[in-house]
């Protein structure tokens, strides 16, 4: 593809840009054509797209999350995708945010070195007037601007309408990540595009969070394993040393025994961080902070076979994966919660009694009476399904709604009283439960909300055994009742 860059006026990048709204194509040719970078050599060369750069302009779209292994070249990408969308949209507002002060000037550096060496008519002129200062380069002409803050600094972003908004490394934010996310987020155009992108850290925080509500908030995962990029490769191993996980790799994306080979200097250099610094999976890459008190490798094994439901209701609060069966008998299972927007969600698991197949799921944050007249209508959808409600806490409330006001009465009873109580003395043999299913029968579980949850649910020093730090354990511990009141009724004698 050829590209008039004229004289480098002010409607000439204009026209630049109009091509480079074209698609993925012209993007791909534009950068490779005009922007320079420096390789781990030193060498200056033409950004010429690897396969994770390629791919993330194949399915760009306005609101992104990357999650990537490390020095895949995704950070360089987006900024030089936004430095091409600065100098040819006038009235463009780029603004990039790194986790520290010393890496918002590497990032600077490359931006710099895209201006500095840009073809001659480009950089001649319209941007030759282009004013630079410590974190910022302004184009007067175009009225347009890129900066590059620290995530450190609150302000960062005040007073500014962005067009486009790059993240990077957002798993590493200092502080309170989230509050400085959501007042950039609050600065950005409705019609701008957004980038967030980082290597993983653990199973909560920011980040973590923003990568697990992509679909709610139709954000597009990428997702690049380290074997995309082509130079990470060591000496070839020997067929007959290949494990059986190894194997796998190979059958299933292609390895080569050199890759192999660098996979193993990998998990000798990193150890126990191997997973989460040169990702291969988009689930087992988030490492738990303390000791996951489930069989991991079951639930890993099983988030890479779950299928999506079949219907999503209440704005995928509520997920089905088997409708409702005639002669079929249900059980549904209520953790509740307040309420309140920032607390926990009630949970609500349905199972068929026979089989122990998860069948729904609902997870929201409810009022006790919405929780009660969600309950009931979820029970009466299967088959007036008998219902478990934990009655700890506000499941008295729940309880109250669903015999008053819903008029449901096919409610669980224990020791003489509606309810389920979860105690010290229950709270055990019940998470031991589903351990035991996610070991011996992980196919009965559906849900990757559930598995997620259960991933980050770990032991603390103190001893605890609960979600971990900023996660939510809803739908485990309405799992974990389920299976109890499945479990009593079958040594009971009785599925009804």
């Amino acid at each position: 593809m050829e590209f008039d860059f004229g004289s480098g006026t002010r409607e000439d990048l204009v026209r630049l840009g109009r091509v480079l709204d074209t698609g993925a194509e012209a993007a791909l040719a534009l950068a490779e054509e005009v922007l320079r970078i420096r390789t781990r050599l030193g060498r200056n060369v033409a950004l010429a797209a690897n396969k994770a750069q390629r791919q993330y302009e194949e399915r760009v779209r306005q609101r992104n999350i990357v999650l990537k292994a490390r020095q895949m070249g995704v950070s360089t990408w987006i900024a030089g995708r936004f430095f091409l969308r600065t100098i040819t949209h006038p009235g463009t507002v780029t603004v990039q945010v790194a986790h520290t002060q010393e890496a918002a000037v590497q990032i600077f550096r490359i931006v710099h070195r895209f201006l500095d060496h840009l073809p001659d008519p480009l950089r001649m002129g319209t941007l030759k007037d282009a004013k630079r200062s410590a974190g910022r380069i302004v184009i007067p002409e175009l009225d347009s601007e890129y900066l590059v803050e620290t995530a450190g600094d609150r302000n960062a972003g005040r007073g500014l309408t962005i067009t486009n908004l790059h993240c990077t490394e957002l798993a590493r934010w200092p502080g309170e990540a989230a509050e400085i996310l959501y007042g950039l987020l609050a600065t950005l155009s409705p019609a701008g595009e957004l980038a967030m992108e980082s290597t993983p850290r653990g199973a909560s925080g920011c980040f973590w969070k923003e990568w697990q509500d992509a679909v709610k908030t139709n954000t597009v995962r990428h997702f690049f394993p380290w074997w995309l990029e082509d130079a990470y490769v060591a000496t070839a191993v020997e067929e007959a040393s290949l494990t059986d996980t190894e194997r796998q790799l190979m059958i299933e994306h292609g390895l080569t025994p050199a890759q192999i080979g660098y996979r193993r200097q990998i998990h000798e250099n990193f150890r126990g961080l191997a997973k989460q610094e040169y990702a291969e999976d988009a689930n087992e890459c988030f490492l738990s902070s303390g000791e996951c008190i489930f069989d991991l490798a079951s639930i890993n094994k099983r988030l890479r076979a779950v299928d999506e439901p079949v219907e999503t209701r209440r704005n995928g609060g509520l997920r089905i994966w088997l409708p409702r069966q005639e002669g079929r008998n249900y059980l549904v299972a209520v953790d509740p919660a307040g309420g309140g927007t920032e607390g926990d969600y009630s949970a609500m698991q349905v199972i068929d009694m026979k089989t122990g197949l998860q069948c729904a799921e609902l997870q929201e944050h409810l009022t006790p009476l919405e929780t009660a007249q969600a309950a009931a209508e979820l029970a009466r959808e299967y088959s007036g399904a008998l219902l478990a409600v934990e009655r700890n806490n506000h499941g008295s409330g729940v309880l109250a709604h669903l015999l008053g006001l819903c008029r449901y009465d096919r409610l669980y009873m224990q020791g003489g009283q509606y309810g389920f109580l979860t105690s010290s003395v229950t709270r055990p043999g019940m998470l031991g439960r589903l351990d035991a299913a996610l070991a011996q029968t992980p196919e009965v579980f559906k849900s990757e909300r559930l598995l997620l949850e259960c991933r980050s649910f770990v032991r603390h020093p103190n001893g605890r055994t609960e979600a971990q730090a900023g996660e939510h354990d809803d739908c485990v511990m309405a799992m974990a009742i389920a299976l109890a009141v499945r479990d009593e009724r079958l040594a009971g004698g009785t599925l009804d």
